[in-house]
């Protein structure tokens, strides 16, 4: 007896079944490998934004009360001023406790800034101190996609303030005046504004 093969018909329907299989499959991986790109994104962003908050809260914690020379040499600035003149620069403080593993031969304590400039928030310092106008500041990208930060300061009557120090006129004994703590709000692009309470240790 003569062996009965496939018809073309049946072929046809076998390499349509085949064809839709294939397509079905292809799909999920490829949702998968995009739902995977996603989350790897999510993650990402989630770890930037906590590193920010992070890196400004460790900043707060380890104000100094060393005031320091303006670029000029002529006069001191606060050791925190809200940079209300500058319309990048959101803040500048002294922070101690700057790691030395290396021992490099260089103070313990640091002059920091924030500075938002299209979108992006960034950490500058400069290597020394008391640091010249002709200072080149040593950067830092911490997050992008910032539409603004602001930052409040509660004073010992524990009233908000806008700027720091309080007053225009800062004597000599208020340079080294801190705030008790400071209210920090990042607005994102995409999350909205999350806002951090750190206090000042004392």
């Amino acid at each position: 007896m003569r062996a009965r093969g496939f018809t073309l018909i049946e072929l046809a329907v076998a390499i349509f079944i085949t064809a839709i299989l294939f397509a079905i499959g292809y799909g999920a991986v490829n949702q998968a490998v995009n739902s995977r790109e996603a989350l790897e994104e999510r993650q990402e962003r989630l770890l930037a934004v906590q590193t920010t908050m992070r890196v400004i809260g460790q900043d707060i914690n380890q104000l100094s009360l060393r005031p320091i020379r303006d670029g000029s040499g002529n006069s001191y600035l606060p050791v925190i001023r809200a940079a209300a003149g500058d319309s990048e620069r959101i803040v500048e403080l002294t922070r101690g406790g700057w790691a030395n593993p290396a021992g490099v031969q260089r103070p313990a304590l640091q002059r920091v800034s924030y500075v938002l400039e299209e979108k992006k928030l960034r950490r500058e310092y400069t290597p020394v101190l008391d640091a010249l106008l002709s200072a080149e500041p040593i950067r830092r990208e911490l997050c992008t996609g910032v539409k603004s930060v602001t930052f409040r300061y509660m004073d010992v009557s524990r009233t908000w303030r806008d700027t720091w120090p309080p007053q225009t006129n800062v004597s000599q004994k208020d340079l080294r005046h801190r705030p008790i703590a400071v209210e920090v709000t990042i607005d994102l692009e995409d999350w909205g504004k999350i806002k951090r309470i750190f206090e000042v240790a004392t």
